[in-house]
């Protein structure tokens, strides 16, 4: 017997494989993940727009994004005083740690380190001064925002009286062990922190429902690694500074220039470098397919 007509026009559509209905192909399209076109090309879009926003806009949602990414350093202390003792505790207070960027990503509020990777996809694809100055407003505005929301957050915490001695004590200890770090170490756990960020805003565009769990699952590796990450480590840092136990110098020349370092590097050199250049290989030897046929 002979194959019925809708599945060999099924099977010579479809090429190899298995015949399918039309509404079947409809379900495997929808089905397959987006090219890496698409999601470079949704996140360009999006660089462009934030590109293009006011400096009183960008300077307002760096300022609230820089105090909620407190909250992951308060988080994480908090875990740390109730879980000492515990079999992982370490585990377990780091799960505190995705909480600002919980916040602040699922807000659209500033984040620099996000700003790393989507607003510096409009340079790489039409490369000029203007768009390079543009970039550059753009992160001045952000991080100058960012780090006046951690100082914010910071002293309020310190002066405040907002915890109790003991999350004060983990709150301490937290900037202690980060400021234990050489500024090499700095710069090169800061660039693991900007690659660990890129991938995330590169997953987010694909992950549609399951963007809460692309956020915490990264995030949470950045904690568990101890990578160094400018705004987090900031509070951190600032905390101890309003406390006395380190120096603004200590501040800027052994932890915010190396880590904001590493972050741009791992973020914007690396990942957004790398992406794009697969895209624009991607884009020409479709072109070249194309122009084959």
């Amino acid at each position: 017997m002979g194959r019925h007509p809708k599945a060999q026009q099924a099977t010579q559509e479809d090429g190899e494989g298995f015949a399918l209905s039309r509404e079947e192909r409809g379900d495997v399209h929808e089905l397959r993940p987006p090219r890496p076109v698409v999601l470079h090309e949704t996140i360009r879009r999006e660089g462009e727009q934030e590109l293009a926003r006011s400096v009183s806009a960008l300077g307002w949602s760096s300022l609230a994004a820089g105090m909620t990414m407190g909250f992951s350093m308060l988080a994480r202390a908090l875990l740390h005083r109730h879980a000492q003792g515990l079999p992982g505790a370490f585990l377990i207070e780091s799960l505190g740690y995705p909480f600002g960027f919980l916040v602040v990503i699922l807000a659209r509020q500033q984040l620099f380190t996000e700003n790393t990777m989507t607003a510096v996809l409009p340079l790489m694809t039409e490369p000029g001064w203007r768009k390079l100055g543009c970039l550059l407003r753009l992160w001045g505005v952000v991080l100058a925002g960012n780090l006046g929301g951690c100082a914010l957050f910071a002293w309020g915490l310190l002066h405040m009286q907002l915890v109790d001695d003991a999350t004060q004590a983990s709150l301490h200890a937290a900037g202690t062990g980060l400021m234990q770090n050489t500024p090499w170490q700095m710069f090169t756990k800061g660039i693991a922190a900007g690659w660990l960020i890129a991938t995330m805003v590169w997953l987010l565009p694909a992950a549609e429902r399951s963007k809460i769990a692309v956020i915490v699952i990264v995030t949470y590796v950045i904690a568990l690694g101890e990578f160094t990450h400018i705004i987090v480590g900031s509070v951190e840092v600032l905390y101890m500074v309003f406390d006395g136990a380190a120096t603004v110098g200590d501040y800027l020349m052994r932890f915010a220039l190396p880590t904001l370092a590493g972050n741009i590097v791992g973020g914007s050199l690396i990942f957004a470098l790398i992406s794009h250049a697969q895209v624009r290989s991607d884009d020409e030897s479709d072109g070249g397919r194309e122009v084959g046929r």
